[in-house]
C-alpha cells in the first residue's frame, strides 16, 4: 500500500483506491468528493467498486483501467479541471459558457419550487434521443418494431440495462441545456455528470410483470434534509400508462412533518408504500425529468403498447452539503 499516484496525478484517486483495498488504512473521502472524483474520471460507481473488489488491482493497474474505460476520452483539459476543482479552485461549466444557453423558464422554476420536479423540454434533440434509443435496442439484441424481441434473456426480469459509454450516451451527457438547467437549480456551474446506465421497461405480459423499482427514496431521510438532484431522460415518447417515471409531487415540502407521523416501529418504506400515491409523469422524446431526491419516486407498470426507454443522469457540484447518517 505504499504506491503513489502515477500517470493521472490525482491524490484523491489514490486515497479512494487505498480505502477500498484496505478499509481503515486511511481516512475515507467525503461523499461529495467521491462522487466528483468518479464523475470527473467518467466512471460508474458500481462498476468501479466491482472492479476494485473483484480484481484487487495494484494502483498502477487501477489507473490503467481508468484510462481503458475512457478509451482515450480523458483529455489533459478534463483532468486539469478535475484536479483544480478537487483542490478547491473555482471551475466553470464542463461544456463551456452557459450564459446564452436556454434553460428553465420562470414558470419552470416556480413549478420546481412547488412540486419538487420539473420537465426540461427538448433537453436533447429528438434525433439524438432516437439514436440513443436505437443504441439501447442494439445493445440488447432487440428490434424496436418486434414486440417478441423485447423479452429476450439479454434484459432478464429487470428494467435496468448496463450500457454506460455508447457515444450517443456520452454526447447526451454534454447537452448544454441539461447543464444549464442543473446550474440554475444548484445555483452554480461547477457541475459533474454521473455515468449511469439506461433502462427499458417493456409492456407487461404473462410471465413478464413489472419488477420495480416501486416507491422508494435513494436518499437518506435523516436530518438535515439537503438538496440533491436526480434525472431521467426519455428517449422515446412516454405516456402516463407506459411505465412512466412516477413521484409524489411536492412531498419535499412536507417530508419532515410526514416522518413524524410514521408509527413507532413501522418501516418508513413500507408505510410510504401503503399511504402515499405516486403520479406518473408523461413527457416527449428528448425531454428530461429532474427531481429533488427527497421526493418518493419509482417506475410504474407499463400497460401501453411500447417500451419505455430512458437514460439515467444526474449532475452535482464539486462540493455540496450532505447528511452522513443513513435513515430510510
Amino acid at each position: 500500500m505504499t504506491e503513489t499516484p502515477t500517470s493521472l496525478g490525482i491524490q484523491e484517486l489514490h486515497t479512494y483506491w487505498t480505502c477500498q483495498r484496505q478499509p481503515g488504512s486511511a481516512a475515507p473521502l467525503p461523499q461529495d468528493v467521491v462522487k466528483t472524483l468518479l464523475a470527473g474520471l467518467r466512471l460508474n460507481v458500481l462498476e468501479t467498486l466491482r472492479y476494485l473488489h473483484q480484481k484487487q488491482p495494484s494502483y498502477a493497474q487501477f489507473e490503467a483501467w481508468v484510462r481503458e474505460c475512457n478509451g482515450g476520452e480523458l483529455t489533459d483539459a478534463s483532468l486539469d479541471r478535475l484536479r483544480r476543482a478537487l483542490a478547491g479552485e473555482a471551475v466553470g461549466a464542463e461544456v463551456g459558457n452557459l450564459d446564452h444557453v436556454e434553460g428553465l423558464s420562470a414558470d419552470d422554476l416556480a413549478h420546481w419550487d412547488e412540486h419538487g420536479y420539473v420537465i426540461l423540454r427538448n433537453a436533447i434533440s429528438p434525433e439524438a434521443a432516437e439514436s440513443t434509443e436505437l443504441a439501447v435496442y442494439d445493445f440488447l439484441g432487440m428490434n424496436r418494431d418486434d414486440p417478441e424481441s423485447w423479452y429476450r434473456e439479454s434484459l432478464g426480469h429487470s428494467i435496468w440495462v448496463p450500457l454506460l459509454r455508447h457515444p450517443a450516451l456520452v454526447a447526451n451527457r454534454r447537452s448544454a441545456r441539461i447543464h444549464k438547467a442543473h446550474a440554475q437549480l444548484w445555483g452554480r456551474e461547477d457541475l459533474w455528470v454521473t455515468v449511469d446506465q439506461v433502462g427499458l421497461n417493456p409492456p407487461e405480459r404473462q410471465n413478464w410483470m413489472f419488477p420495480g423499482p416501486h416507491l422508494h427514496w435513494d436518499a437518506t431521510l435523516a436530518e438535515p434534509h439537503c438538496l440533491e438532484l436526480q434525472g431521467i431522460l426519455y428517449l422515446a415518447d412516454v405516456a402516463e400508462d407506459q411505465g412512466a417515471f412516477s413521484c409524489v409531487p411536492g412531498f419535499h415540502r412536507t417530508l419532515k412533518e410526514w416522518l413524524q407521523s410514521v408509527p413507532v416501529g413501522q418501516s418508513v418504506q413500507e408505510y410510504a408504500g401503503r399511504t402515499l400515491t405516486m403520479t406518473p409523469i408523461a413527457a416527449k422524446r428528448g425531454d428530461m425529468i429532474i427531481w429533488n431526491h427527497l421526493l418518493p419516486h419509482g417506475s410504474s407498470p407499463n400497460r401501453a403498447q411500447r417500451p419505455r426507454v430512458v437514460q439515467y443522469m444526474s449532475l452535482q457540484p464539486t462540493r455540496y452539503a450532505f447528511t452522513n447518517e443513513w435513515r430510510n
